[in-house]
């Protein structure tokens, strides 16, 4: 991608690059292929190269030394083409995070080579085979997908155009696609500057989705959100130089269902475009990644365009708050007060805690349609940051058996998330004199706990509900099957916890 100027629209502002063919073939032409990657089970006898051709070279290469779970080895093949071998070796107790790590690094390995057409394989029972098949293939379509940039182009830019898996493999690769699609999208929309993704263009960006997709949508603009009393959000955008922040709602409804139908699900996410950190500036180290601070509404997003990529049996809604939080003259302050969408006022403390101030009239405006489970996703806290680090991110839950399905869903998905706890003593820390909540306390002891607890006053008790603070959203160097700083972490959560953990059965609405 490239832009002619700073502040382009339209083009600019989605992934133009086409995702490479995923093909299958009864066995795999050594010539058609630039590289071949195979993952192996431990310990890895003969058998498990009998399959792949030149099964001689590739037991060479597993003699050299011990392998250990983990462990990468590469060679080049005899043919003609010189096809580069990939071989990675998993334990036999690996988890999805490990398949995904290991499908990362044999898939940095063949990016020496530049390839075009990737062939894929694995060794073991079939339940290995999928799944090593599975984080192959994740792997591959996020290596393959190029990043924003705005250099020149290169003449003769190389990249992954075919993937090529064995003939009768069990990989969903509608799922695996509409999963890596998804990630993609919130990677490049996280990656974007924030002069290229400010509120207008974003709001081009969803227009364009929901047509693409089918989806309702309906923009509450700053004149609609103080009609509805969103008071909080609009404290936070007042510091914007320029008008356009705004709550975008989507709708996707699978066929048969009534557009107007009540959603089994309502995704929020946090859309704060670039954070100064307003009145309580941020520093320069702080503020300087800050356009990331978005990822959450992407996910919100992505996930909810997946669902329709999918045809999901169930009727979704997204709703992201989209707002930069500035510093100027009309910039909100502290000891503020302000009445939220649900009536609920709040001690302003600190301007840099603007991601809670928006989500709450956010969740307070999706609860109003009374879904049957709501979800929000944050970049929130700093602390979830240190309490985990990047390698995992945080979650809360109003119910104990919600909380259980986030956590299988973090292991099964390969996105690990930890559970943290949900108690309402913690609302002591809250307790404000002039207001019903302290928007946050003074000092920052388990602030992403105090924040669930905040939120929590603008989510009736009655509706389920979980909380994802992306701590995982950026890391350096990349995580697990994603080599970017932007990581694209929760979608493939989120679909694993919709899909396939089909989180919605059995979740009832309390009294």
């Amino acid at each position: 991608m490239s832009a002619s100027a700073p502040g382009a629209r339209g083009a600019d502002l989605l992934p133009s690059a086409q995702a490479p063919v995923i093909d299958s073939a009864r066995e795999a032409r050594l010539a058609e292929l630039d590289a071949l990657l195979a993952i192996v089970p431990l310990p890895a006898g003969a058998a498990a190269f009998r399959h792949l051709p030149e099964s001689e070279r590739w037991r060479e290469l597993d003699a050299r030394s011990s392998a250990r779970g983990g462990s990468v080895r590469t060679t080049v093949l005899s043919n003609r083409r010189q096809t580069l071998a990939v071989l990675g070796y998993l334990a036999n107790d690996a988890s999805p995070f490990e398949r995904l790590t290991l499908a990362g690094r044999m898939l940095k390995e063949a990016a020496a080579r530049n390839p075009e057409t990737l062939g894929l394989a694995a060794s073991g029972g079939a339940a290995a085979v999928r799944a090593a098949l599975e984080a192959l293939l994740a792997a591959s379509l996020a290596h393959a997908f190029a990043m924003p940039s705005f250099r020149a182009p290169a003449r003769h830019e190389r990249r992954i155009r075919r993937i090529v898996l064995p003939a009768g493999h069990e990989v969903d690769t509608r799922h695996a696609a509409a999963a890596a699609r998804g990630t993609n999208l919130v990677r490049w929309l996280t990656a974007l500057p924030p002069n290229i993704l400010d509120a207008r263009g974003y709001r081009t960006v969803i227009t364009r989705l929901a047509r693409q997709h089918r989806l309702g949508l309906r923009w509450l603009d700053e004149r609609r959100l103080r009609r509805a009393g969103a008071n909080a959000f609009l404290a936070v955008a007042a510091g914007n130089a320029q008008p356009g922040a705004g709550i975008a709602h989507l709708r996707y409804r699978p066929a048969r269902r009534r557009r107007s139908a009540a959603p089994d699900l309502a995704l929020i996410g946090k859309g704060i475009l670039f954070d100064t950190g307003g009145v309580n500036l941020k520093t320069h180290r702080s503020m300087l990644d800050m356009h990331t601070d978005m990822a959450g509404s992407a996910v919100a997003l992505a996930t909810l365009v997946a669902l329709a990529e999918l045809r999901a049996p169930l009727a979704a809604d997204a709703w992201l708050a989209i707002t930069e939080n500035r510093i100027g003259p009309d910039a909100y302050r502290p000891q503020e007060v302000v009445r939220a969408a649900n009536g609920v006022t709040i001690q302003v403390i600190h301007t840099d805690a603007e991601g809670r101030m928006v989500l709450a009239d956010t969740l307070a405006l999706a609860a109003r349609t009374e879904p049957r489970l709501m979800i929000d996703f944050a970049t929130l806290t700093g602390a979830c940051v240190h309490s985990l680090t990047e390698r995992m991110s945080g979650v809360f839950a109003n119910r104990p058996e919600l909380a259980g399905k986030l956590c299988e869903a973090g292991r099964a998905s390969g996105e690990r998330v930890w559970d943290f706890p949900f108690e309402p003593d913690y609302d002591a820390e809250l307790e404000s004199k002039v207001a019903d909540v302290l928007q946050c306390a003074l000092d920052g002891k388990g602030d992403h706990i105090l924040a669930t607890r905040f939120l929590a006053r603008f989510v009736p008790p009655a509706i389920p509900w979980a909380h994802v603070d992306l701590s995982s959203a950026t890391r350096s160097g990349g995580l697990a099957h994603v080599n970017t700083d932007v990581t694209g972490f929760g979608v493939r959560f989120a679909l694993e916890l919709i899909v396939g953990q089909k989180v919605l059965d059995g979740l009832e609405r309390a009294a």
